[in-house]
């Protein structure tokens, strides 16, 4: 753990390239050999060539597996072998590091210098091996004994007037049982600040379906994207993101469902892949293509571009276009909704979306003429001021045709940390419902607060009024993951403790007495 000076320059984010961003296009398929290649390389740059495919071996499988630690994509049903992807191979094996970050290190460097440092280069140093304390007259971290360290923490946090004085964050790193144990803590201290990773990711998706539909969460699993007819994938690089999404695309594809990719860029896996577990296929080198129709709105433009599908579902001689039934038995506010849809003007669309008002019918046709279909989102839909009425329009236009409660339809949020909808269920909320307090109440035997507490931004702001002095971080790169860090300098909290297993930048930011442990 780890104290420090509160009036330090506020370090970097992260790394900043020289020069202006370059872009070059890349033909070949998703995955394939070029993932296999860049796998190859990195496992033997770790070391890791005995140890690493041990893992692989390992990973996503259900009987002695493991979940892999890297995006939120579900495991497949059916005990396929080598569920696996390049960015979930390089992160378990640079969980297996055998490098280590010691006294020594922090003897040789001081906080000053370390600012200045990228995050991939501090935790290229390896793993932390015991509790630091932050040496102001050194300008150092020097180790402290675990005793220690939480007789510092639990004395900081008990001599606090007002237990709303301290914010607890975490990430979708950590389990389930650990932010149990964590939301406990910090309710039976009396404070529902439990600021969260998925306030800057899907907090938008949670709000929006939670208004539209009664729930935070999406409705659909990986049966019904083996069933659907139709996949809009919004806001999103599968390749990148949710690399695992490509065996979905593919066999969608195979079967003859319409897949379409809504994204100012057409990436990597809206084209074609080559599944690695598909042996004929990786030897042959033949790619599957991914998609059916690419859709690039103006970055934004997702809720004009969706208002746009909904006004020509209306627009539409088929008597089919919409599910009269369902509308009549489950929705509420139909009248108000076509209104509002005839009377958006469609050069105004055209404008707000950046698409063509034929390539929006095109897309209409294919939710038209589908039976069963899902629209799946990711970050490029939800971080935008107007994303949870970007969401809430994507229910609307579900709700026309009735896709919601039935197999192979319905909405789907990708989540991106490996746990962040464990930690939202078992209680990392700062709005939590009273139905959630009442039975930590009587399961737990505390009064836990029922004043609503801080998310991301309001935590951030909180610090820099001086009302949040104690600041707990439980995994995660806080500094990396605020943008608004950038915005406002980082905040000063007179003691900020951290409980991670890796340096980073949110290491340096700043508090007179803040606290590390690994």
């Amino acid at each position: 753990m780890s104290v420090e000076p509160a009036n330090r320059k506020p370090a970097p984010a992260g790394d900043e390239p020289d020069g202006p961003p370059s872009f070059s296009p890349y033909d070949h398929p998703a995955a394939g050999w070029g993932a296999g290649m860049s796998v190859g390389k990195f496992l033997a740059k770790q070391g890791a060539l005995v140890d690493g495919p041990r893992a692989i071996m390992k990973m996503n499988h259900e009987d002695g597996g493991f979940d892999c630690p890297g995006c939120a994509w579900p495991d497949d049903l059916k005990g396929l072998h080598l569920d696996i992807c390049e960015n979930g191979i390089k992160h378990v094996t640079w969980e297996m590091t055998h490098k280590r970050v010691g006294a020594e290190f922090f003897a040789a460097h001081t906080v000053t210098e370390l600012s200045g440092w990228s995050d991939h280069a501090l935790e290229e140093q390896g793993r932390l091996t015991a509790p630091m304390r932050y040496d102001a007259a050194a300008d150092r971290y020097v180790p402290i004994s675990w005793a220690d360290a939480f007789e510092l923490v639990g004395r900081t946090l008990r001599e606090l007037d007002d237990p709303n004085r301290a914010a607890f964050y975490t990430s979708g790193r950590l389990g389930n049982e650990a932010t149990f144990l964590y939301q406990l803590m910090a309710r039976e201290l009396g404070t529902n600040n439990l600021p969260d990773c998925s306030n800057m990711c899907h907090e938008a998706s949670g709000r929006a379906m939670t208004a539209s539909l009664g729930t935070g969460k999406g409705t659909v699993d990986l049966k019904d994207w083996e069933t659907t007819d139709a996949l809009f994938v919004m806001g999103v690089n599968a390749a990148s993101n949710a690399p695992r999404m490509l065996t979905a695309l593919v066999e969608a594809y195979k079967r003859g469902a319409q897949i379409v990719h809504v994204n100012p860029l057409v990436e990597a896996a809206s084209r074609k892949a080559i599944i690695p577990h598909e042996f004929a296929a990786m030897a042959t080198f033949h790619a599957t293509p991914t998609g059916t129709m690419n859709l690039q709105p103006r970055i934004g433009g997702d809720m004009a571009l969706i208002r746009g599908i909904a006004k020509a579902v209306f627009d539409s001689p088929d008597p089919k276009a919409l599910d009269i039934e369902f509308i009549e038995r489950h929705t509420h506010g139909f009248d108000d909704y076509r209104a509002l849809c005839e009377a958006t003007p469609w050069d105004e669309i055209e404008h707000q979306s950046g698409v063509t008002r034929g390539d929006i019918r095109r897309a209409a046709d294919v939710y038209r003429r589908a039976d069963r279909s899902i629209i799946s989102w990711c970050l490029g839909v939800t971080q935008h001021d107007h994303g949870v009425d970007t969401i809430r329009e994507i229910v609307n236009l579900l709700l026309l045709r009735g896709n919601l409660g039935r197999e192979g339809a319905g909405p789907c949020p990708i989540r991106g940390h490996s746990n962040v909808q464990g930690n939202r269920t078992c209680g990392i909320d700062h709005r939590p419902s009273d139905a959630f307090l009442d039975r930590l109440a009587d399961a737990c035997g505390i009064d836990p607060p029922r004043e609503q507490g801080l998310d991301t931004v309001r935590a951030i702001e909180a610090m820099h009024r001086g009302d949040v002095t104690v600041f707990v971080a439980m995994g995660g790169n806080f500094a990396l993951a605020a943008p608004l860090l950038v915005l406002l300098g980082v905040p000063e909290p007179s003691t900020v403790s951290r409980i991670s297993t890796v340096a980073s930048g949110c290491r340096w930011v700043s508090g007179s007495s803040s606290r590390h442990a690994n």
